[in-house]
This record gives C-alpha cells, structure tokens and sequence, in this order.
C-alpha cells in the first residue's frame, strides 16, 4: 500500500507552489508589457521581467527537478500514482494498480512528467486526502 514518506509529497508540493507563484506573476504581464491591471508604470514592469526573476523560477525548478531525481524509483513511482489518483485517474482502492503503471512506464524524466501537470500539488494534495493523510 502507501509506502512514502508524506514529507517527500510535502516538499514536492511546497516547491511546486513556490514556483506556480513565481510563474503566475510572469504570466499576468500581457503582451503590450502592461500587467493585466493596466500598470502604467515601465519601472515596476522592467523590474517585474528581470532575468534575476527568471534565474529564481530557473533555481526553483532546478530544485526540486534535482530532488525527485535523487529519491529512489519505487517513491517516484509512488509519487506519479499519487498524482494520478489525486487527478481522479485511479482510486485508493486502484493503488497497487497504479503503482504498477508507474512502475512499468518509468524512466529518467520522472521529474520532468510531473512538473509538467500543471495542477500537481493540487492533485498530491487530493491523493493524499483520499488516502486519510495531510501535510502540515
């Protein structure tokens, strides 16, 4: 059954909002280079769009890209199976099922897979809710 250790999930969450929140900001300059509430302001824009904002949104992913590379096969495998029963793909009940997926479709862009949900902690979030656990 459920095997990780919950501060694992904890972590991958905790920085994929970090880097959801460093992202939206980005995403709500338009492409006139006003922000979407219409800041006339050139200053805050150009401070908005430096590249020392896109060097920390490049650190964050790097962070936890480095970090689920580092963790063993079966927690990243669990962490995919997580998602996807979080994302309504399998139930608690399908668990073993899952994990059997994940195991049998790994490789090394694991890390990459799963920054690629655009809804990731919120579907860690929700598998681990239907699980009875939470993160603190």
């Amino acid at each position: 059954m459920f095997e990780i250790d919950v501060d694992k999930i904890a972590f991958i969450i905790a920085k994929s909002r970090e880097f959801e929140a460093q992202d939206a900001v980005h995403e709500e300059v338009g492409g006139d280079g006003l922000a979407t509430a219409d800041i006339q302001d050139e200053t805050f824009q150009e401070n908005l769009t430096t590249s020392a904002d896109e060097e920390n949104d490049d650190a964050t992913l790097d962070e936890v890209k480095a970090w689920i590379r580092s963790i063993n096969d079966d927690d990243q495998c669990q962490i995919v199976a997580l998602a996807w029963v979080g994302r309504g793909d399998f139930t608690p009940s399908d668990w073993d099922e899952a994990v059997k997926i994940a195991t049998d479709e790994h490789n090394d862009r694991t890390a990459e897979y799963l920054l690629g949900m655009p809804l990731l902690p919120d579907y860690l979030e929700e598998g681990l809710s239907q699980f009875g656990l939470g993160i603190e």
